[in-house]
């Protein structure tokens, strides 16, 4: 019998999930070593999925559990933006279907930026909803940061559609018509919170590279809003925009240096 090249024997292990596959047995008798090699990768790229398998299956712990007391649409619910100097607070809601699986979705924080868009794709298209809200540094300089955030997230359970029946929230209390759960940290044990710390951190990040077009001194496409050297040193150079939350320090130090002059 011909026996497989490489490449043939890389595809035909694409197609392999079962280790107890009767040809993994061939190959580890074939003395060819771009075989073991192509071997060897299968077998570390199948441990690395059986690990994201587990903590995919412990972060849905407590859909699961909502889902075994009758609740169907569940959403989590996040917000990104709360430290930036410059720009918006933003939250996102999302109901994913009891059959969802991504593996390797986590808080947005731990993810590569490449990694977050793919993510966000999928999470968009494959959920029963999603929406995002956000609330801008003029209402945040009015209210304070932490009332925003309620805000953005009420908001944006309020847009979804269909109705939620039933919120895990990361680490807030919202007053809102339906039963919730406040999950500290809760992007990291949750697979509805971590899709709504993914939509909610791209949506925000991708206005922030548009703004930094209207406003390429900040660097706001690379700092996103924060509080970076660079852009306090733009702000003392160029003063602040109308996306800049005079209420956060150094902005409203900046301005009480403006006014007092």
């Amino acid at each position: 019998m011909k026996r497989l090249s490489i490449a043939e024997i890389e595809a035909k292990l694409d197609t392999i999930l079962d280790d107890s596959n009767p040809f993994l047995e061939e190959l580890g008798n074939d003395e060819r070593k771009g075989v073991q090699r192509c071997l060897t990768k299968w077998k570390r790229q199948r441990e690395q999925e059986k690990k994201l398998q587990v903590k995919f299956d412990e972060m849905n712990h407590f859909e699961r559990k909502c889902r075994a007391e009758g609740f169907r649409f569940i959403a989590g619910i996040d917000e990104v933006g709360r430290g930036p100097l410059a720009g918006p607070v933003v939250a996102a809601a999302v109901i994913l279907p009891g059959d969802f699986y991504l593996a390797g979705i986590d808080d947005s924080k731990k993810l590569s930026e490449k990694r977050r868009q793919e993510y966000d794709i999928i999470i968009r298209r494959e959920a029963i909803a999603y929406s995002i809200s956000m609330i801008h540094a003029d209402v945040i300089d009015e209210i304070n940061i932490y009332e925003a955030t309620k805000k953005a997230m009420n908001a944006a359970v309020a847009s979804l559609k269909p109705n939620p029946d039933f919120l895990l929230i990361d680490a807030m209390k919202l007053e809102t018509p339906y039963p919730s759960e406040s999950i500290f940290k809760g992007d990291a044990k949750s697979i509805s919170i971590a899709a709504a710390s993914i939509v909610a951190k791209v949506a925000r990040d991708e206005l922030m590279k548009e703004l930094s077009i209207t406003y390429p001194d900040y660097g706001f496409q690379q700092n996103m809003g924060y509080g970076t050297k660079e852009h306090i040193d733009a702000i003392k150079q160029f003063g602040i925009t109308s996306y800049h939350r005079k209420s956060f320090a150094p902005v409203k130090d900046y301005m009480k240096i403006l006014y007092s002059k």
